[in-house]
């Protein structure tokens, strides 16, 4: 009995001492792998050393470290969420047009000052809200959206979407010092979005860029006194199979370059889970728009982090304005998920050269 109470001591004996010295050793193997902070997917094995891959910018824009930029909580008055903002600089001074649903639903759009383009101050009141009199208030009744801010002629002209009960119109409005705006017309037909205007004439028109709802596409129309628009044209349309095969629109204001009027626009994609927001750039030709003389056939930035994946309107980025420092940095003001605003970052020449590096798929 004495001998059997023996053998089973030593056999749990042994027994303990596998399990702690396996124990030690997944352990160990835990350490190593929480140390190096690396996964199956993305670690390189070369006997007992492991190295960590460099990690692929998947966009050409980058994202600034500080992102999400301006949140809710930044605001010192309340309302329901940020959509995006239109962009500007005025000497050393950035100045963002940001569009903000209010708690009854309408959509105002309130101005933002920086000296370095990160770090704004929000200003507590509209500067550009919807008409509760006159003639503009049929069109404005349900508030004011996505202005796009463009210099011409030496005032700031700034295209914007008027949302009422009869849809949507483009509202143009002028401003010197973003201190005071001028309502100027309604100027486009019902249903028409992301209004535009080009920096300067083209052959001794005004024109400008913009989206009817019907057929999702990029058009261009000119005028010759900025209140009445006709010579309508289709300048780009949604490709079947690509990242923008369902509507496509302008963002940012058109900036000529030695190659042609660079643009950037937004494409939508439909999925299973919801429309999928990404931003596009395309090249055209300086003297007649119509012809692409080159398009990006990637997104240029797409929706990645939970910022741009979560929020109001989720998987969105959305921009309506750009400013180019003199370096040719290009900074990309851009709402995120309907719920927030950020900055991306990149090259003029990045942009064309993804353009140019683009299969002809037009």
């Amino acid at each position: 009995m004495c001998k059997a109470k023996n053998i089973g001591l030593k056999l749990r004996v042994f027994v303990a001492k596998i399990f702690f010295a396996n124990y030690k050793r997944a352990m160990f193997f835990k350490f190593l792998l929480n140390k190096c902070r690396t996964n199956f997917f993305n670690i390189k094995i070369k006997g007992i050393k492991i190295e960590k891959e460099k990690k692929i910018h998947h966009d050409i824009v980058k994202r600034w470290e500080g992102n999400p930029m301006i949140v809710i909580e930044d605001l010192s008055f309340k309302c329901n969420d940020i959509l995006n903002a239109s962009a500007f600089k005025i000497k050393d001074e950035y100045v963002l047009l940001i569009t903000i649903e209010n708690l009854d639903g309408s959509y105002s759009i309130y101005p933002a000052k920086s000296a370095d383009g990160y770090d704004f101050d929000i200003a507590d009141k509209p500067i550009l809200e919807r008409s509760s009199s006159g003639p503009f208030s049929i069109y404005e009744g349900h508030g004011i959206q996505d202005v796009r801010i463009t210099m011409l002629e030496d005032e700031y002209y700034l295209c914007y979407n008027a949302c009422g009960s009869h849809g949507y119109c483009t509202g143009l409005a002028k401003t010197k010092d973003f201190k005071s705006i001028e309502r100027i017309g309604i100027i486009s037909q019902p249903d028409t979005k992301g209004t535009v205007l080009f920096p300067e004439k083209i052959n001794g028109r005004y024109a400008r860029l913009e989206r009817p709802n019907e057929g999702g596409s990029i058009w261009i129309s000119y005028s010759n006194d900025l209140l009445y628009w006709g010579w309508s044209e289709v300048v780009m349309t949604p490709r079947g199979g690509f990242w923008d095969s369902n509507r496509i629109g302008p963002a940012t204001t058109p900036y000529k370059t030695d190659v042609g009027w660079l643009i950037v626009y937004y494409g939508v994609k439909e999925t299973s889970a919801g429309p999928l927001f990404r931003l596009g750039a395309a090249i055209l030709d300086t003297e007649n728009p119509t012809k692409i003389i080159e398009r990006t056939n990637i997104p240029i930035l797409s929706p990645r982090k939970k910022y741009e994946r979560i929020g109001d309107v989720p998987n969105v980025v959305f921009t309506c304005g750009a400013i180019i420092e003199d370096n040719n940095e290009m900074k990309i003001y851009y709402g995120a998920s309907n719920s927030c605003i950020c900055v991306g970052l990149t090259k003029i020449d990045s942009i064309i050269n993804a353009c140019m590096e683009s299969e002809k798929e037009y």
